[in-house]
C-alpha cells in the first residue's frame, strides 16, 4: 500500500501527521507531504489513520 496526497485538496490543518510522524512531514505553513523514504515497515494502520484524519480527503491509501 501507498500513501498518496493530492496536494490541491490539502488545506494545511496538519491532522494527519499527528497519527503518522514517520510517514508525513508538513511545511513550514503546515501543508502536508508524504515522506518520500518512510522507515522500512512502516505500520499500515498508521498510515489509514493519517488518510482518515484529513477532513478534506487529500490523502489516500493505494495498492
Amino acid at each position: 500500500m501507498k500513501l498518496r496526497l493530492d496536494a490541491t485538496r490539502c488545506q494545511g490543518y496538519g491532522l494527519c501527521q499527528e497519527p503518522a510522524p514517520d510517514l508525513i512531514d508538513l511545511d513550514e505553513w503546515g501543508y502536508a507531504a508524504v515522506v518520500a523514504d518512510p522507515a522500512p515497515g512502516a505500520p499500515e494502520d498508521a498510515a489509514r489513520a493519517a488518510a482518515e484524519a484529513c477532513p478534506n480527503s487529500a490523502l489516500r491509501l493505494e495498492r
